[in-house]
């Protein structure tokens, strides 16, 4: 089967694409907020044609996914990505998570079974911890946050086309080629979603503390940015992940946004070959 569903102890169905040789290398792709796993597609294309085995799925709540009102925290986002890996029996996996991808990647690849993970990557990842705090001096308020619940409650078709019209993309800088259609599918995959789920998620998202997931990691990890990210500011991000790994690599981008996957793909694809590869 080339895409399909695993069903969690809940009764969740989590929808996953699984492309490629099932004898090769899997890369397993973990997509942010609010997005689905359609938000992989370049990576997913570019990795098979170099011979990988593709896996990406929807979390819980998002995309074709089961809409959960329940459930929708990281420690269950990663018992359902251990749910999926038991029913494909990956092994020597690297696992790929972008945004708050990147928090369900790493809570995962702490909780995984010996030999299920190579390698990890996080890109524009939410780790250590997005939300300000006496231990977090330079995070963001809570009130963001606050303002993000709100936003969506208010009109959530708004909200979505505004972030992705906006910093998630860098569509928002001076001189910068804004792709109509890349804001509509992103919407498009937002609004695929349940909104309760996607409410939810801003929580795990900004509240979940990472620290000891990523303290407690042995496998080698990359960490990519761009340093103009808008939605997971770097400097309270990667620059203070990358002191917590022990086998960490840090890789910053002048002036790529937040989305760079989808914006600069030429730039990000072969960087993740590499790290893989090595």
């Amino acid at each position: 089967m080339s895409s399909g569903f695993v069903t969690t102890k809940d009764g969740t169905q989590i929808f996953y694409k699984d492309w490629g040789p099932k004898t090769a290398q899997p890369i397993v792709f973990h997509h942010g907020w609010p997005l689905s796993a359609d938000d992989w597609d370049n990576q997913m294309m570019f990795f098979l044609g170099e011979g990988f085995r593709v896996i990406a799925h929807d979390r819980r709540g998002h995309g074709r996914s089961t809409q959960t009102d329940t459930g929708n925290e990281m420690d269950t986002y990663a018992a359902d990505v251990i749910a999926l890996t038991d029913h494909l029996d990956l092994k020597n996996a690297v696992h790929v998570g972008h945004s708050t991808g990147g928090g369900e990647a790493i809570h995962y690849v702490a909780r995984a079974k010996p030999g299920r993970v190579a390698k990890a990557v996080l890109i524009g990842a939410v780790p250590p911890i997005m939300v300000k705090s006496a231990k977090n001096p330079g995070g963001l308020p809570i009130e963001v946050f606050d303002g993000f619940r709100a936003a969506q409650n208010a009109n959530r078709a708004q909200f979505f086309h505004d972030v992705a019209a906006g910093p998630f993309y860098g569509f928002n800088r001076p001189g910068a080629k804004i792709s109509p259609a890349t804001i509509e599918n992103w919407w498009r995959q937002g609004m695929m979603g349940g909104a309760k789920a996607h409410y939810d998620c801003i929580k795990a998202f900004s509240e979940t503390d990472f620290t000891e997931d990523l303290k407690s990691v042995d496998v080698p990890v990359l960490l990519m940015h761009g340093e103009d990210d808008q939605i997971v500011p770097i400097d309270d991000s990667a620059r203070l992940g990358i002191k917590l790994l022990k086998k960490g690599t840090l890789k910053t981008y002048p002036g790529l946004p937040h989305g760079m996957c989808t914006t600069h793909p030429d730039v990000v694809n072969p960087d993740l070959l590499a790290f893989i590869k090595a």
